[in-house]
């Protein structure tokens, strides 16, 4: 996720720097054959221009508010993520009966726990597509990491771990039925929570309405010169560059924002979401905890 402060310019405009130099050249191509030449025949109404970069702008708009929509649908989940997790971990550690087997039970509420953490971790990686494990290793016991390892999805395995750790807790009597119910709907909620991530993640943006869009940018760009020189002269260079790259911008942002889980600077944090709830289920538990940078750099996070 990009941050409020310390975005370089250089990362803004290198997202289009290609579109901005393949643009440079044609201006200036065109205003050297139009004032070398004097073709004063070849010009388009701006009025011509006007109304399909009003057009564009339009679908630009539309497409970019649909784009945004996907990416604050990834960040309200993984909000509810930071919740249930913390009411899990609230729910494990006050809702189990202490009262025998205390040493048994605090390793059982501590592995519990760390499971979570490891989940989160693993949820976030996943949804990249990159190896959860080596992250995920330090939070687990060694058999809850051999049993994952038979998991395609790992944080598919942590869930199921989970309802089996609840199903032995019920049988030793260390919560009661409805006890365990209600800890079962906090786990079905961080299933839900991960089925929606990965309707996200599994659902491409549509991609005919992306070409269509980009078609019908190229087009106006390709006119617009047209239109500018008997207007601006030798300073039509410059604003065509200037207004297309707008153009540019705002299509790049939407095609940024359509897809948050793809380890971009642009992404919902996962990570650093992941990170804030080991802290936080660490102090739950008085358990030490050890901070990790999450930053990939001074202008985002992960």
């Amino acid at each position: 996720m990009l941050l409020k402060k310390n975005i370089p310019i250089g990362y803004i405009f290198g997202k289009i720097k290609y579109q901005v130099l393949f643009v440079t050249v044609y201006g200036v191509a065109i205003e050297v054959i139009y004032q070398n030449y004097h073709i004063t025949n070849i010009t388009i109404p701006i009025t011509v221009t006007s109304v399909l970069g009003t057009i564009i702008s339009l679908l630009l708009a539309f497409r970019s508010n649909q784009a945004y929509d996907r990416w604050w649908e990834a960040r309200i989940v993984w909000g509810a993520i930071v919740n249930d997790s913390r009411t899990f971990a609230r729910q494990v550690i006050s809702l189990m009966d202490d009262s025998f087997q205390p040493l048994a039970l605090d390793a059982f509420k501590q592995r519990m726990i760390n499971r979570q953490i490891a989940w989160c971790y693993a949820l976030g990686k996943g949804l990249r597509k990159e190896d959860p494990m080596s992250i995920v290793r330090k939070h687990l016991s060694e058999e809850d990491f051999e049993y994952i390892k038979e998991f395609d999805t790992k944080h598919v395995g942590l869930m199921q771990l989970h309802a089996r750790d609840l199903n032995n807790a019920l049988k030793q009597g260390w919560i009661n039925a409805y006890q365990q119910v209600e800890i079962d709907r906090t786990v079905t909620r961080l299933c839900d929570a991960m089925g929606k991530c990965e309707r996200i993640k599994n659902t491409v943006f549509p991609a005919t309405y992306s070409l269509y869009i980009h078609l019908a940018l190229n087009f106006f760009v390709l006119l617009l010169p047209f239109a500018l020189v008997d207007l601006f002269g030798f300073l039509m260079v410059p604003v065509l560059v200037v207004t297309t790259s707008f153009f540019f911008l705002i299509e790049k942002m939407a095609i940024h924002l359509q897809d948050p889980f793809e380890n971009k600077p642009t992404d919902t944090p996962m990570l650093t979401i992941s990170s804030n709830i080991e802290r936080d289920l660490k102090q739950m538990t008085k358990d030490h905890y050890e901070p990790s940078p999450q930053h990939a750099g001074k202008f985002y996070v992960l």
